[in-house]
């Protein structure tokens, strides 16, 4: 990681819990997918699979972005994190909401369909932890020097974060007190895109703007880009929830889709500009997932215009978030730990000796073998849950599912594997003066 000013990087309790967490929920949300298989033919409105859902957005996924935000918010800025204790707390408050909320989901069917009161509670954490990390990331970027457009994206898409974490309260909420007299489907589906084109969409990119020209040693001078991103996506997303809430979600949705995908095409362009004016040619295998990660985000939103014209049943639908959640942004979460979690902990065992003697490089400290294993176990997982859950194979939707344990075992392994690294250091050969 050229370029990183590892001075101002917080301490590693205040980031870590993250990984080791994210890494236990991936773990869990594919052991219960396979147990819960069925779920995947069966329709998208079932609380088991609401339950898998928000074990996979925010256990899994926003878990390790709020480890990695924290991380690189020092590091783009420059300066220190402003509260390493509201960090610690947001960790706290989101673990437990996460396991309220999902719970709450998974027992409403024995509840005869009443969401329970702690799942509210735990919605409630949820919201509170991501109030945390906006307040965070706001007072760090505020005394930042220069303000960019990659500052500009991480911090919108935390805020956007807040407003999906507030909508989806409110949702639960409604399921126990209902108060709502528009379709509770209906809000969903704005809930749902929120969290996607509004917080995972625009931190990737706003991420991928700082570190993409940093992995791949390129840059760009391109900033245009980024900010035409920026607006069209944003513009996008304001006007699709205002139709949404004020009249409902049709097919004109489309036409707000078209702005967010020309903002998208315009990060493209500044991606394939740094990618042009890189030095270092080979891409490892970490990054092979960051392309795959692209791939699928193109798949998904091909997917997404087809449900909104043709607007066909369920199983399209769940096809849509089953690509969106385990095969765009998973892709991206499994390839990205390893450019950033070894660094961390590199970063705490090393930073104090570099230059003192010989030490292991970052890459070093993971089980590269595992992640080339990983990456098959990952193809075989996503491609063989997508051609199952489109054809209705429940055979080969559980094979498939057997993958995907193997890859989150595997990645489990790695991150525990980083967590336990010692200290490895041998001083410098002192230079022997002749005849002293």
């Amino acid at each position: 990681m050229a370029k990183i000013n590892i001075a101002t990087a917080p301490a590693n309790s205040a980031v870590l819990p993250f990984y080791g967490t994210a890494a236990l929920f991936f773990i869990l949300l594919s052991i219960l997918l396979l147990w819960r298989s069925p779920l995947l033919t069966n329709g998208y409105f079932d609380f088991h699979l609401l339950a898998l859902v928000h074990l996979a957005v925010l256990g899994w996924l926003t878990m390790i972005i709020f480890g990695a935000g924290y991380q690189l918010l020092p590091v783009i800025c420059e300066r220190e994190l402003h509260s390493e204790t509201l960090a610690v707390i947001s960790y706290l408050l989101l673990s437990a909401g996460i396991i309220l909320l999902s719970s709450g989901f998974w027992v409403t069917p024995d509840l005869k369909g009443v969401f329970p009161l702690w799942g509210i509670i735990g919605g409630g954490l949820v919201f509170i932890s991501s109030l945390l990390f906006v307040c965070n990331v706001i007072l760090t970027t505020r005394i930042c020097t220069s303000f960019n457009i990659q500052k500009a994206f991480i911090l919108t898409s935390s805020i956007w974060l807040s407003a999906t974490c507030l909508a989806g309260f409110l949702l639960a909420w409604n399921l126990r007190y209902p108060y709502i007299s528009k379709s509770h489907l209906q809000l969903l589906k704005l809930h749902a895109h929120m969290g996607l084109a509004g917080w995972f969409l625009q931190l990737i990119i706003g991420v991928s703007a700082k570190l993409i020209p940093m992995f791949l040693l390129g840059k760009s001078n391109k900033t245009r880009l980024l900010i035409s991103a920026y607006l069209f996506i944003n513009i996008g997303i304001i006007l699709f929830l205002v139709d949404g809430i004020f009249r409902s979600v049709a097919s004109r949705a489309v036409i707000y889709l078209a702005l967010v995908l020309t903002g998208i095409i315009f990060w493209t362009f500044y991606l394939r500009d740094v990618y042009n004016n890189r030095i270092k040619r080979p891409i490892d295998v970490t990054l092979r997932f960051s392309g795959l990660s692209f791939v699928n985000l193109c798949l998904t939103l091909l997917l997404l215009v087809l449900i909104l014209v043709w607007r066909p049943a369920g199983q399209l639908q769940i096809l849509y978030g089953t690509l969106a959640i385990l095969g765009w942004i998973s892709a991206l979460a499994l390839g990205m730990t390893f450019k950033t979690l070894p660094f961390i902990v590199w970063n705490g065992h090393y930073k104090h000796l570099n230059g003192k003697g010989r030490i292991p490089l970052p890459k070093e400290l993971y089980l590269q073998w595992l992640v080339r294993l990983q990456w098959w176990f990952y193809i075989a997982a996503l491609y063989g849950l997508l051609g199952g859950v489109l054809l209705q194979l429940e055979t080969l939707i559980q094979i498939a599912l057997i993958f995907l344990i193997a890859t989150s075992i595997s990645y489990g392994i790695n991150v525990l594997y980083i967590l336990q690294h010692k200290t490895s250091f041998i001083h410098a050969t002192p230079t022997i003066t002749p005849n002293a």
